[in-house]
């Protein structure tokens, strides 16, 4: 119960090391038109967001939303704290006054 579980080993198989280049000094005063083109990595495509006149107004219609639904709830729960600590001060006023009551009639 208390024994640690392991995950499984990974199955995949490493990749082969890389082979050393070696560079001769004839191979190093060969022109580069002679010399292989290395072939480069693609450029990693990235998706650029296009903004157009439509999307601004509908995103700035979403963020004034936003804004203004927090915002009326956190005037709603301002405004239960409120009532609550009135009504807590009300009910205290009256306990106060039957017990003064009490006090007096006894």
């Amino acid at each position: 119960m208390f024994t640690p579980k392991y995950p499984a080993p990974d199955t995949a198989t490493p990749p082969a090391p890389a082979q050393p280049t070696i560079i001769s000094a004839a191979s190093a005063l060969t022109t580069p038109s002679t010399a292989t083109p290395v072939p480069q990595a693609p450029a990693p495509s990235r998706t650029t967001v296009q903004l157009t006149p439509g999307t601004v107004v509908g995103v700035a219609a979403g963020g004034t939303a936003v804004v203004l639904v927090v915002g009326a709830v956190l005037v709603s729960m301002l405004l239960a704290v409120a009532v609550t600590s009135i009504s807590v001060a009300v009910v205290a006023v009256v306990l106060r006054l039957l017990l003064k009551d009490l006090k007096n009639n006894s």
